[in-house]
């Protein structure tokens, strides 16, 4: 790989690092942009409105610090190194506060059930860190080629940043921690995602040799550092390849419980109209005309299809609900 300029360790200092003649204008900038990126990401969130959420990718300036962060680590320029995650950590509390208090103002709870901004943030998979080690090669790449820095909006788009921080303000304002988690763990997926692959790809482009050579301080870059980076990469994907596994395990219960819920109310004149897994078990809901179809015998064929010790909930179309363990 070809390697950089002192001219290229210059642009990339100056735009990653708060230090220097301007830094007073760099704090400025970002203490100004990420706040009204936190109230338009609220805002967008609240609203359910995907076009002002993207606004708000564009506008907040996270990026800046948590690239920083990767670059620090490859000079092992310490100073800056806790500069860079100083900011990062300021500024993803900052964003969440400011959602939890709009959420404050919301007319009604702000929850995955209701807002689709929501859902699609609070529950993230392996999949997702392969986008964002993806992007965040992106977006590192195109900081050390300005000639294909045109394409930042875009990685600005792609690396959700700031929006799931204010998910994670907005569900704890409407009091879902749970919810609020599974923001965080995308905000730190993106997070770790970025520094990994900034990390490996300053490396690649050898800024080490470059800055040492142009007179630029570089401390020495241990392998425990290298280390923690990769970690920070395993320490998301352990709980993300978790939540995957529930996925397709809840996926495998509805989609054995179905057929067999399916039969059981034909049986008895009725109709299944939904078979949904909620809260750690299933909720089958079943219509028809009276007599009530006796839910028993749905757990003992729930049971002989190998579903043992499940809870199952049984709605029946007067609103009754009988509640369900198969057996072992």
């Amino acid at each position: 790989m070809v390697g950089v300029t002192a001219a290229d360790i210059d642009r990339m200092t100056d735009a990653l690092f708060f230090d220097g003649a301007d830094r007073r204008r760099k704090f400025t900038k970002f203490w100004t942009l990420l706040p009204l990126a936190a109230v338009i990401a609220s805002a967008g969130i609240v609203s359910d409105s995907t076009a002002t959420v993207i606004g708000a990718m564009i506008v907040a300036p996270l990026m800046t610090p948590i690239l920083g962060t990767a670059q620090a680590v490859v000079l092992a320029d310490r100073r800056n190194l806790i500069r860079s995650v100083t900011l990062v950590l300021t500024g993803a509390l900052s964003v969440v506060l400011i959602g939890y208090l709009l959420g404050v103002f919301s007319p009604a709870p702000v929850l995955a059930a209701t807002n689709a901004q929501v859902a699609g943030r609070v529950d993230p998979h392996l999949v997702d860190l392969i986008a964002a080690l993806a992007t965040g090669l992106v977006g590192a790449f195109a900081l050390v080629r300005p000639d294909v820095s045109d394409t930042l909006p875009g990685v600005a788009i792609a690396i959700s940043l700031v929006p799931p921080l204010a998910v994670v303000g907005l569900t704890l304002e409407s009091g879902s921690p749970s919810q609020a988690a599974g923001a965080l763990l995308l905000f730190g997926t993106n997070v770790a995602a970025i520094i990994a692959m900034g990390t490996a790809v300053f490396l690649g482009y050898r800024i080490r040799g470059t800055a040492e050579s142009s007179g630029y301080p570089v401390g020495q870059l241990s392998r425990s550092t290298l280390a923690a980076v990769a970690l920070l990469v395993v320490a998301v994907a352990i709980p993300l390849g978790f939540s995957g596994y529930q996925v397709r395990r809840q996926d495998h219960i509805t989609a054995v419980a179905t057929p067999i819920a399916q039969a059981w109310a034909t049986r008895g004149g009725w109709q299944i109209t939904s078979v949904d897994y909620e809260n750690g078990g299933l909720v089958i809901t079943a219509a028809g005309l009276p007599p009530a179809v006796d839910p028993a015998t749905l757990s003992q064929e729930l049971a002989a299809a190998g579903l043992t010790n499940l809870a199952v909930d049984v709605q029946f179309f007067d609103g009754g609900i009988r509640h369900l363990v198969t057996g072992p």
